[in-house]
């Protein structure tokens, strides 16, 4: 039987790019395309909990990795939320940006659900993948990485680092799948 954890791997990755696609397609404005593309990078981020659960799943310091990347991940969750619900309330980009401000000035928001959270995120995820290597393959980390850096330098470029990340990891969640159908051990 596929589980959600092999699934994950692949539609975590493929969630990003929608959300990624819908924002360059949509604008930064509240409305339908915000909110849609919002819904879209939340379901991705939930995704990704059973992809670093997975992947956590051994011995030495990737459980440990692994929880660090889910407090990342809520952090993310968190913020995406905080985007829906201004998309929501606010008529315009300048009511959305007053309502970011009024959040952001909560002491500790910031830094960590915008800045930290997310980062822990990726860093613990590109780690997974280094200390996963041999299953994931060796351009995986690097993938991670090189997806990551362009988000970085361009959130315009979460397409592209979607399909980093869906190369990155998809074909792991694919040999799962593929195992799970054909009843070969795993």
């Amino acid at each position: 039987m596929v589980k959600v954890r092999d699934i994950a791997f692949v539609a975590a990755p493929a969630l990003l790019g929608g959300y990624g696609v819908v924002r360059l397609l949509s604008g930064h404005g509240p409305g339908i395309g915000w909110t849609a593309g919002h819904l879209l990078f939340l379901a991705g981020l939930m995704l990704f909990v059973p992809v670093m659960l997975t992947l956590g799943d051994r011995p030495g310091p990737a459980p440990v990795v692994a929880a660090v990347g889910l407090l990342g991940v809520t952090a993310s969750v968190a913020q995406v939320v905080i985007d829906i619900v201004a998309g929501v309330v606010a008529s315009d980009r300048a009511g959305m940006n007053a309502l970011f401000e009024q959040v952001q000035s909560v002491p500790g928001l910031l830094p960590g659900v915008y800045v930290i959270g997310p980062a822990l995120f990726y860093l613990c995820l590109i780690t997974l993948a280094v200390l996963n290597w041999r299953e994931l393959g060796w351009w995986s980390p690097v993938l991670l990485a090189v997806g990551t850096g362009l988000t970085l330098f361009s959130l315009n470029l979460i397409p592209v680092a979607a399909v980093c990340f869906l190369f990155a990891i998809g074909p792991y969640g694919v040999r799962r799948t593929d195992r799970r159908l054909t009843g070969a051990a795993q």
